[in-house]
């Protein structure tokens, strides 16, 4: 992985100013600093700090409206700066590392990253990990450190979230497509990429559907999801109502681990049955943070989507009950997304 740190509050690396690249594996190793020049160019050279003095003024949308933006030459020796400088020697034409008097101070953080004083890369290195290992995919994450003395400090792991795939980009104009060669198109997409590698659907049976059914629904996907995960296959699946609600009359109370196999989820509403997405929810986030699609459709809308379940419904089913189906394919169904347009497909074998 790739670190890029600062000095100060993390507004400073959000706005995209300049901090400290380096890799946790090879902390000793930075660019930046491999020179005079470019160290003196190339490094921080100002950082937010909390305005103390501001706690009088209305809060604002602006968040930047308490903070102050410092240069570092003017942060002084009782700062943390004294913690995480160099300093530039301009008789010598040397950076030397630590805190003197006199000379310009460059953000090297050379005594946590070259002279091991606190383990912040190896700490690094174990959190990416962790959370690789955990999450079943590369992660990235923000990070806070408050330094308390030259061999102690405070490490906060702010967020954490896996790192989405893009897979194959999506370059033709999925609108011209034919409704009729779909089984699912949707004006209302989250995700990006095309899928070739699934061939099954499993989807709610809406011609008797009762909002009253979902908690004994939610049990049969899960079951369902079992068997996919066991022979480590994919599925699309399509329901009415909110996916993972909490409430079991605004949608199927599924968790995470009870459809974990889907590729795409589809949300698709009833003439008599109207709920609004769950994009925004924490569950939402998570599933596309894992790389699945979501489809929002109500087909009882011509603008706003089409779920052809007729086609589905004239195909033998590898599973059936009384809440749901299963239609396993012999070819693959393309599954195609564009994240800018929000517009998905999956398109009949």
């Amino acid at each position: 992985g790739i670190v890029n740190m600062a000095m100060g509050l993390g507004k400073y690396i959000m706005d995209g100013y300049q901090g400290l690249r380096f890799s946790p594996l090879h902390p000793k190793n930075i660019l930046q600093l491999s020179s005079l020049d470019t160290a003196l160019r190339d490094t921080q050279t100002q950082f937010y700090a909390l305005d103390l003095e501001s706690m009088s003024k209305d809060f604002t949308i602006d968040d930047s409206f308490n903070l102050q933006k410092i240069r570092i030459q003017q942060a002084g020796a009782n700062s943390p700066l004294r913690y995480v400088c160099s300093t530039y020697d301009p008789d010598d034409q040397i950076i030397r590392d630590g805190f003197y008097e006199g000379g310009r101070k460059v953000v090297s953080f050379a005594n946590m990253l070259k002279h091991d004083t606190l383990p912040l890369a190896e700490t690094l290195d174990k959190v990416l990990k962790v959370g690789q290992q955990e999450m079943g995919r590369p992660v990235e994450i923000e990070f806070a450190v408050n330094i308390k003395s030259q061999q102690e400090a405070e490490f906060f792991v702010l967020q954490i979230r896996p790192i989405v795939d893009n897979k194959e980009v999506v370059n033709e104009d999925l609108e011209n497509i034919d409704k009729s060669e779909t089984v699912l198109y949707s004006r209302n997409a989250l995700g990006n990429g095309i899928s070739t590698d699934v061939s099954d659907v499993v989807y709610v049976k809406t011609k008797h559907f009762s909002a009253a059914n979902n908690p004994a629904i939610a049990r049969e996907i899960e079951k369902v999801n079992i068997r996919f995960s066991e022979a480590d296959k994919n599925y699309v699946l399509v329901g009415p109502g909110r996916w993972g609600s909490s409430d079991p009359w605004l949608g199927i109370p599924v968790k995470w681990a009870h459809i974990s196999q889907a590729r795409v989820i589809v949300e698709s509403g009833l003439e008599n049955y109207r709920i609004e997405p769950s994009q925004g929810t924490h569950f939402f986030q998570n599933l596309t943070s894992f790389g699945v699609g979501y489809f929002t459709i109500n087909s009882f809308s011509q603008q706003d989507g089409f779920f052809d379940e007729d086609f589905l419904d004239s195909q033998p089913a590898v599973y059936e009950t009384d809440f749901i189906r299963h239609v396993c394919f012999d070819q693959p169904l393309p599954i195609k997304i564009s994240g800018k347009k929000k517009i998905g497909v999956v398109l009949k074998p």
